[in-house]
């Protein structure tokens, strides 16, 4: 019977092809009427939606094939463009990519004055508002959750393998870092090596916009003052002196993931008559699947900090992610992702996968699994996020040390290992900075 409604439906989609909507129709309602099997009775539905030229036809037909096949990513796509959230100009042909542009274009900046003086306004770093620099009015920034994005429709337009949005980007000559400038900021030094440069306010770059922000919960002085016990705490000897902690946001992807894992496991049968006669038991290989649901899943979206960058992010508490807004960057830079969305989805879904994997057997009694498959892991939407670090090097074994303080929490995470020095140096080189306290 299975294989007569995979007939019918490879037949329909031949008629459907060609373009002869009645013949393929006939073949469509048999093969759905005979199918036993989810697969193809949620591909007979889609194809039954490419032949509807009735739009409620067609999304009736959508739902049902993903009522039976969420992951069914032709029909997701289908139904975002019935639905007006993707565009059919936006939708790439994902074998022939579109040139990234040449050269930079010119970046759609904003400027925050004071509406009471016109004095600079500067990001009050507790998570709230703008600050005037001379009258100290303060501009409140508006809150709510950051949306996420469904990966389906991105990864079906540039927004997915491209970089199509523009803000204003600062490159490094020195490392090659790239960063996302404040508005307006017309130089900048390097929040890594240092190298001061002179920044060209109409030149920009395109990239995939911030989603989501954490905004610093704490300023530089509370920052050095974290790093001042963290280091006293544990007893280091800096060989140098010590660069006060500077700000940075760091780019960070989520990822949602749904779907199953697919597994096949072996038991014992001692139910058959050649066990009661023999006491020999029969195995016997199953198959099911396991739903797997993980929500934001983290992944870091730059390279160059991220071995101590991992430490932290589960420090942060993303629940506090709001609505990405340039004003959160005044005084601040924030690194530009260099790990595409689509490599880190690749990295998020086989995390998810391999933690599943080794913890499969607990999760069903100590089964026997002889086998798993990931082919119907889905990774369903995506964030990008800016989360604050105040950044530091501490000189110690001959080395600079990379040090990051969660701008969110204050927890520290460093490149130092766990080796103990003798005490002091650090209070004489930053207490400079706590003496008007």
């Amino acid at each position: 019977m299975n294989d007569y409604s995979q007939d019918l439906l490879r037949n329909g989609i031949i008629e459907a092809k060609a373009k002869n909507y009645e013949t393929a129709r006939r073949y469509l309602d048999r093969a759905i009427y005979m199918a036993g099997r989810h697969d193809v009775l949620s591909e007979a539905w889609f194809w039954m939606s490419e032949i509807s030229a009735d739009a409620a036809e067609k999304r009736k037909a959508l739902e049902n094939c993903l009522a039976l096949d969420l992951q069914h990513a032709r029909a997701r796509r289908a139904l975002a463009l019935l639905e007006g959230t993707l565009k059919a100009e936006e939708v790439i042909d994902p074998n022939s990519l579109p040139p990234a542009p040449d050269g930079a274009t010119q970046a759609d900046s904003q400027r925050f004055m004071c509406p009471k003086c016109g004095g600079r306004m500067s990001f009050a770093p507790n998570g709230q508002k703008l600050i005037c620099e001379y009258c100290a009015r303060g501009q409140t920034l508006v809150g709510g959750a950051a949306a996420e994005k469904d990966f389906i429709v991105a990864m079906a337009t540039k927004r997915g393998h491209g970089k199509p949005l523009q803000e204003q980007v600062f490159n490094c000559k020195g490392c090659g870092a790239e960063f996302i400038l404040p508005p307006r900021q017309i130089s900048a030094a390097c929040a890594y090596c240092g190298s001061p440069h002179v920044v060209n306010t109409q030149k920009s770059k395109e990239f995939l916009a911030p989603d989501g922000i954490i905004p610093y919960a704490f300023d530089q002085k509370r920052a050095t003052k974290i790093l001042i016990d963290w280091v006293e705490g544990r007893g280091f000897q800096p060989q140098k002196q010590v660069e006060l902690p500077r700000g940075l946001y760091l780019p960070l992807w989520t990822f949602d993931i749904g779907g199953a894992i697919d597994y096949a496991y072996e038991y014992m049968d001692r139910s058959d008559e050649n066990y009661q006669a023999n006491r020999q038991p029969r195995k016997i290989r199953a198959e099911d699947s396991y739903p797997i649901l993980v929500d934001d899943l983290p992944i870091p979206a730059a390279r160059k900090a991220s071995g101590v960058f991992i430490k932290l992010i589960s420090s942060y508490d993303l629940r506090a992610l709001r609505p990405y807004d340039p004003r959160y960057l005044v005084g601040m830079m924030a690194e530009l992702y260099d790990i595409p969305m689509a490599e880190a989805s690749l990295d998020a879904r086989s995390q998810a996968y391999e933690k599943y994997k080794n913890n499969l057997p607990h999760l069903l009694r100590n089964a026997n699994i002889v086998h798993t498959s990931s082919a119907n892991l889905l990774v369903d939407s995506f964030k990008l996020n800016l989360l604050p670090v105040w950044m530091t090097e501490l000189p110690f074994g001959g080395r600079e040390h990379l040090l990051l303080i969660n701008g969110q929490s204050g927890v520290v995470a460093s490149e130092i290992t766990d080796e103990k020095e003798e005490n002091g140096g650090l209070w004489n080189w930053l207490g400079d900075l706590l003496q008007d306290e």
